[in-house]
């Protein structure tokens, strides 16, 4: 497949190669090539039990998994785009699922400040810098909520919605 083919433009209007950086795309990239054990440019069933013993269990539990999701969805093989798409699918729906837990009531923005303060006092602490550079990037409106649904698609798409 050439290049221009494989950075197609997907589902949305998207360009999936945008959503990662050079070097994960490389890390996903090698990834697929271990698992894509017979050299074809698809995986399929026979390469992920060839791949279960390097892999592990868990693992290739998840991948069948959302193989026989994507396969039930008529979808067609898993190249390296289709393969990129659906883990920049799951880091969205992983960065979308944190915010959640701020957001309770499911409004889709969350108190800037409450979000500052949870950022700046718990786990793996954001700097006063940090925290600037984010409001910088994606201002609290007049209310001083942030649109963490806004914010979660700029992310996984290097864009604002329209």
């Amino acid at each position: 497949q050439s290049p221009k083919k494989a950075k197609k433009k997907i589902e949305g209007g998207s360009n999936v190669f945008s959503m990662f950086e050079q070097t994960q795309i490389q890390e996903f990239k090698e990834a697929f090539t271990i698992m894509d054990q017979n050299r074809d440019g698809f995986i399929d069933k026979a390469d992920l039990r060839d791949t279960f013993a390097a892999l592990g269990k868990l693992i290739i539990q998840y991948l069948r998994d959302m193989l026989s999701r994507f396969q039930a969805q008529k979808k067609g093989p898993i190249n390296f785009t289709v393969f990129l798409t659906m883990f920049g699918e799951k880091l969205k729906e992983t960065i979308l699922n944190a915010f959640k837990i701020f957001d309770p009531e499911g409004k889709g923005r969350i108190k800037a400040d409450y979000i500052k303060e949870m950022l700046m006092t718990q786990a793996d602490r954001f700097s006063q810098e940090e925290i600037n550079q984010m409001f910088a990037a994606f201002p609290p409106d007049v209310s001083g909520n942030l649109d963490y649904k806004n914010l979660c698609y700029v992310i996984t798409h290097g864009e604002e919605k329209d």
